[in-house]
């Protein structure tokens, strides 16, 4: 089957736009970037634009070095024993590379493939965790964030009598969205998300999905997904990975209806992954 032949309809593709990749700001800039477990490579000379305030699906088979990257836009990759990584990440017009860790993370937020509330804390203060790390005493502008932070995580109204009970009594759904909720506090410029509806059921993973077009107007979202009918639902670009390389990105509708890589259209269409 041609490319040009999928029916995408029932994937609800983003409404179809005349913006190009060049013409959107650009986020985070990964210029020759390359990643490594030991002597393994998992990443090979990578060059990607992320656009401000849209949603950026990465797909591709498993151990295309999807987690890789995103774990390397904000320095978790280099955290692990014997990890490398080399290029240039921008973030913005600064060195991400360069930057403090910890103060980078603060602008680049990470929600991981299975939920992670802090076990001995509760609901508030997995929220306000971020927070209090940085310094945050004062109990209004704790509490006032928290508040803030559950909204836009559409959790509020599900857990505004119970901010006292303990994180991790929530479901798993509620949990994903309370650690959505603690990323969004300390107000990320960036959002990464590695798999984050993986471990879901389908109404948990519907609420997310909602959730990533309702936030994507307020800072820029990278969401790696297996999911290509949720990266077609939810992004307005794409990147697809294989063996370590980008192999193309653009605009969502374009990638899935008309890829410029006979390689893209094979994972595409099913032919392998």
């Amino acid at each position: 089957m041609a490319a040009t032949e999928i029916d995408m309809r029932p994937m609800s593709l983003p409404a179809e736009s005349s913006a190009t990749p060049k013409a959107m700001p650009i986020a985070m800039s990964v210029r020759d970037l390359r990643a490594s477990y030991g002597a393994a490579s998992v990443l090979k000379d990578v060059n990607l634009e992320v656009r401000e305030r849209t949603v950026t699906a990465i797909i591709g088979p498993s151990g295309c070095g999807k987690s890789t990257l995103i774990r390397c836009l904000n320095r978790m990759h280099e955290a692990i024993p014997g990890a490398t990584c080399d290029g240039d990440i921008l973030l913005g017009d600064r060195n991400a590379l360069a930057l403090d860790p910890v103060l980078l993370r603060r602008e680049v937020g990470m929600v991981f493939q299975r939920p992670n509330p802090f076990p001995t804390m509760t609901i508030a203060q997995n929220v306000a965790a971020g927070l209090v790390l940085n310094g945050v005493c004062d109990h209004a502008v704790l509490a006032e964030t928290v508040e803030k932070s559950l909204r836009r995580a559409a959790l509020w109204d599900e857990v505004k009598d119970k901010l006292d009970a303990p994180g991790v009594g929530l479901s798993g759904g509620q949990q994903q969205r309370l650690c959505i909720a603690r990323a969004l506090a300390v107000e990320p410029r960036v959002l990464l998300l590695d798999e984050p509806c993986s471990a879901l059921d389908p109404i948990a993973t519907g609420r997310i999905e909602e959730l990533l077009l309702q936030i994507k107007d307020q800072l820029t979202v990278v969401i790696v997904t297996h999911n290509m009918q949720q990266a077609a639902r939810v992004s307005e670009y794409t990147v697809f990975m294989l063996m370590g390389e980008m192999v193309e990105y653009g605009l969502t509708r374009q990638m899935f209806t008309k890829p410029t890589d006979k390689r893209t259209e094979d994972y595409i269409t099913g032919r392998f992954g």
